[in-house]
């Protein structure tokens, strides 16, 4: 495991010289090869040392990880056009692929910690630095103080672990079980507002509308998968008293999914209304994490991977549209098929596995989630099919609102897709779709 971070290590000079914008991508993209031969075990950790390791929740999401980053750089090549602190970006990304791939792969929870929070730094600068609005220092604020009051709970919860236990390795920690009700509240409160669950979600949208292409990107890509990461991680120890509490988190979830889905509809920029939609599909997640059973573990990482896949090409989606209007509201973003007709494709394609229609990976953990919670309790269906019903709404109501109608008289230049974005799309789709063919691996694993 200490090799792939030596190699980002070495890569961050690379950043800096002239014209290796796309040889960093390049070797980002060698990278995820090398990283894809590690011989993982279904059932286990691999390559256990003191400090890293390996299993296939970790193996998925640091995957998941580079994959985003490599496209991270291709859907930002307007920075290289422009010429805008090139070095300075590609330097922020590697940064932020490191401490996702150090939080995915570390097995102390105090590290685990350390770099869940350092990878806020890089996001924040994404935001900050490269975001187009003025705006965009409130939203970095939002983000930081949200996700910062949430996790010191946290750390005296780790300190607390550590004081009982005298170890505090994943690995060891399943063997026990601290029945703490504030213990309880304080391990998991962070990882809640990380997913985001409803009522804490409100960074979330702020901090999407406000980032650049590539900070959207990373944020629905990989950021939101952080708390349901640490969820599968610490509630390992909090079983017995999870089973008493847990019924709140799976109330509000199911009724704030609903709401949030309602609340699409009302969106009138598109950015807004792809991050409401990733707070509606995370929210079935914390539903099924927090069952506590096969099903739902399954269905949240499924679910977790393809909702990475499928709302970061929604994302490049969207700014293929702002690089060609410079406005992202539904009401000028419109005709769009008569302009860009093999682009609509990409928008019925990626829409189509948003709403988790087969052969998307979201639809597999979609009915894993349902599964799990309709067992868990019958009564949850009521919610779960306004959710679903909702979800192909929204999509609907954005890829009809994007795709047909009368298109905005004031613009006047156009040039239809390149290549470079086709490719984009299709690097998010393939794998979305693709990967269900080997889904007994992901089903397997618990």
């Amino acid at each position: 495991m200490m090799k792939f971070l030596f190699f980002m290590i070495f890569m961050m000079p690379l950043c800096f010289l002239k014209k290796m914008f796309w040889l960093v991508q390049m070797l980002l993209l060698l990278l995820m090869f090398l990283f894809m031969n590690l011989s993982i075990n279904i059932m286990n950790f691999v390559n256990f040392s003191y400090m890293f390791s390996c299993d296939i929740i970790s193996f998925g999401l640091i995957l998941l990880s580079i994959w985003i980053s490599i496209l991270m750089i291709m859907a930002s090549e307007n920075l290289l056009k422009s010429n805008f602190y090139v070095g300075f970006f590609l330097l922020n990304v590697l940064l932020l692929m490191m401490l996702l791939y150090l939080t995915f792969s570390v097995m102390n929870l105090f590290m685990f910690y350390l770099f869940f929070e350092g990878s806020l730094i890089p996001t924040l600068l994404l935001i900050i630095g490269w975001g187009y609005q003025p705006e965009r220092i409130q939203a970095g604020l939002y983000l930081l103080f949200y996700t910062l009051f949430a996790s010191l709970p946290l750390l005296l919860g780790i300190f607390f672990v550590f004081s009982k236990l005298n170890f505090i390795m994943f690995y060891f920690l399943k063997f026990f079980n601290m029945n703490l009700y504030l213990l309880y509240f304080s391990m998991i409160l962070a990882f809640l507002v990380k997913m985001p669950m409803y009522f804490v979600h409100l960074w979330l949208p702020k901090a999407h509308v406000e980032a650049p292409v590539s900070g959207s990107m990373i944020l629905a890509g990989i950021m939101l998968k952080l708390g349901g990461y640490g969820l599968l991680r610490v509630l390992i120890f909090l079983q017995q008293i999870s089973m008493k509490m847990n019924i709140i988190w799976i109330v509000i979830s199911l009724l704030g999914g609903f709401y949030i889905s309602l609340k699409c509809f009302c969106q009138v920029d598109i950015k807004s209304l792809i991050a409401y939609s990733s707070v509606a599909h995370m929210s079935i997640v914390i539903g099924g994490i927090m069952t506590l059973n096969n099903w739902g573990f399954m269905g949240a990482y499924i679910l977790m991977i393809g909702h990475g896949l499928c709302s970061s090409g929604m994302f490049c989606l969207a700014n293929i549209n702002y690089e060609r209007f410079h406005s992202r509201s539904l009401f000028i973003n419109k005709g769009m098929m008569n302009f860009m007709p093999s682009m609509s494709l990409w928008w019925f394609l990626l829409m189509s596995s948003n709403m988790a229609a087969p052969p998307s990976m979201n639809l597999m953990g979609e009915i894993s989630l349902i599964n799990s919670l309709v067992s868990w309790s019958w009564i949850s269906m009521l919610m779960l099919m306004l959710i679903s019903f909702f979800s192909a709404g929204y999509s609907l109501y954005l890829f009809s609102y994007t795709q047909h109608g009368k298109f905005y008289s004031g613009m006047y230049s156009f040039y239809t897709g390149v290549s470079r974005e086709y490719l984009l799309l299709l690097m998010h789709w393939l794998p979305l779709n693709f990967l269900i063919l080997k889904i007994d691996y992901v089903m397997l694993w618990f």
